[in-house]
């Protein structure tokens, strides 16, 4: 995902042990709040069932906080709601899971959320990871907004928890005080990972920002929180707007070497000078396999033009590359 494009749009934000990625699996809620030692999550082999649609790229047809906020209500009217999402990614592309992004939940009461969950599983789908982004940085020199971003983070997994999602991705957002701090942010990483534990929900960090998620900032953090619960999320283009291409593929290497469950997919990002950089697809798939990375590739389709067709074109080349 793309922060300068993405978390401009968040204003506010308010499974078993061994948890199956499979299609239509939601687990039950009971017996699961106590302490495992690691995910025991089983992934699928059959390439197909690798993969998942972001929600984030089709912002434009999903009902969003910011549709509900306006005075008119128009937005909301014209656009799916999240819940219709999971149907409508199966019948367009033959893909049985999805990444919903926090923008397109617009409450997060039980009833909602059993919406979301049991359309889901209707259209015998199910959920790949849940995509939450936060205004509150872990490494602020202000406690109470550290605290902040820690109790949202965990919001967001019994948030996953509800809807049958094995893991949710949080973003470190930038402090307006302190620059990134590895040690603050760890610190903080430790009673989320105790929460993702406590509900068998693993956390990701994603290499978005340019400042506060550096691919290499982001490896350090990961290794310092020292959990089997917190694991890098590499998005194969971003790191590529912000950094020379030998650094970016390396630092996407490093990410791939710390990733479990979720990573993304897309063939270009753009620059702050507004330049389109290409993604060495294949170099990026051979650093997965390289580093035994055996989770799901969510389609996150960013280049100009009709999504849908680029979204396919990701699937069928995620597909070449996996078969």
């Amino acid at each position: 995902m793309k922060c300068c494009t993405r978390r401009k749009f968040l204003k506010h934000a308010s499974v078993s042990v061994a948890a199956p990625l499979c299609r239509g699996c939601v687990p039950s809620l009971s017996g699961l709040l106590f302490q495992t030692p690691a995910p025991h999550l089983q992934f699928p082999a059959e390439p197909r069932q690798r993969l998942s649609v972001s929600s984030y790229p089709f912002r434009e047809y999903i009902t969003g906080q910011h549709d509900a906020r306006q005075h008119d209500g128009q937005g909301a009217a014209e656009k799916m709601p999240l819940k219709d999402f999971a149907a409508h990614i199966s019948t367009k592309f033959n893909v049985r899971k999805v990444e919903p992004w926090s923008e397109h939940f617009l409450s997060l009461e039980r009833s909602y959320l059993d919406e979301i969950r049991d359309a889901a599983s209707k259209a015998g789908s199910g959920f790949a990871n849940v995509a939450a982004d936060g205004e509150n940085s872990l490494y602020s020199s202000d406690s109470a907004e550290r605290d902040r971003a820690i109790q949202f983070a965990k919001t967001w997994i019994d948030v996953a928890l509800h809807i049958g999602s094995p893991s949710v991705r949080i973003n470190i957002a930038a402090a307006r005080d302190a620059k990134p701090d590895v040690a603050r942010v760890a610190e903080g990483l430790k009673p989320i990972a105790d929460h993702g534990s406590s509900r068998n929900i693993v956390v990701h960090l994603e290499n978005d920002n340019p400042v506060s998620e550096d691919p290499f900032f982001i490896v350090s953090v990961v290794e310092r929180a020292n959990s089997p619960w917190i694991h890098a999320l590499p998005d194969f283009g971003n790191s590529l707007a912000a950094l020379p291409p030998e650094n970016a593929y390396r630092g996407l290497d490093q990410m791939f070497a710390h990733a479990y469950a979720i990573s993304h997919v897309k063939d270009t990002t753009t620059t702050p000078a507004k330049r389109v950089v290409e993604v060495d697809l294949e170099r990026i798939f051979a650093m997965a396999k390289k580093q035994n990375y055996k989770g799901v590739f969510s389609m996150e389709w960013e280049t100009a033009g009709d999504v849908y067709a680029g979204t396919s074109k990701l699937i069928a080349i995620t597909l070449k590359n996996l078969s």
